[in-house]
């Protein structure tokens, strides 16, 4: 999912105030994990793009994977209440070109306020590429983000399993947006910490 976590359900997609309808994005990251999962071994290019008006928002995001492309496509409304409460309601696919994976389709709960933010989903994996298997799975994460520094806790469940915690800090230098991160994964995840860095713009 997207760099800044479009992952796929940011803050800045639930809120209801008309902002411009259409916009783009591209970027690079030095090590390119989703939910604590590494899924390249060296830098992965990715582009977007995304249509949002009157609390409604669908959009597209590609990433290189280590073998082919991963594929997003995404959807979803939210309504942000008078005291401040962002809840929203999505689905997402994630579809893979070669052979490094198959694909999930996902339900996409989420609720903010101030700088925390929790997402809920729950999912289903065709399984490995080639196999005729079908997995179910759910993922819960929160997120605390201030003055460009962020923290994530998640946990998968269901059929899948592990825990992770990824720290990071981000800015704008010029017109680029720059970032730094550390992902902790639990053993049934990756075992191990990885630093990356990242940069992208909008338009």
């Amino acid at each position: 999912m997207k760099l800044l976590k479009l992952t796929a359900l940011s803050a800045a997609l639930l809120s209801t105030s008309v902002m411009a309808e259409w916009s783009a994005n591209v970027g690079m990251v030095s090590d390119y994990h989703f939910r604590g999962i590494q899924q390249t071994q060296s830098a992965s290019a990715s582009a977007g793009v995304d249509y949002e008006k009157g609390g409604f928002y669908a959009g597209s995001w590609a990433a290189e994977v280590e073998d082919g492309l991963e594929v997003d496509f995404y959807a979803g409304y939210g309504i942000e209440l008078d005291n401040g409460l962002a809840l929203g309601l999505g689905a997402t696919t994630y579809q893979y070109t070669g052979d490094f994976d198959s694909a999930y389709n996902e339900l996409n709960f989420s609720a903010g306020m101030g700088m925390f933010s929790l997402e809920y989903s729950v999912g289903t994996w065709d399984g490995p590429v080639g196999a005729e298997v079908e997995e179910d799975y759910d993922f819960i994460g929160l997120s605390f983000e201030n003055n460009g520094f962020s923290a994530t806790v998640g946990s998968w469940g269901k059929d899948f399993s592990g825990e992770y915690v990824e720290l990071g800090y981000g800015t704008s230098v010029g017109e680029f947006d720059v970032g730094v991160g550390l992902v902790m994964s639990g053993s049934d995840l990756d075992d191990k910490e990885s630093l990356y860095f990242s940069i992208g713009k909008s338009f």
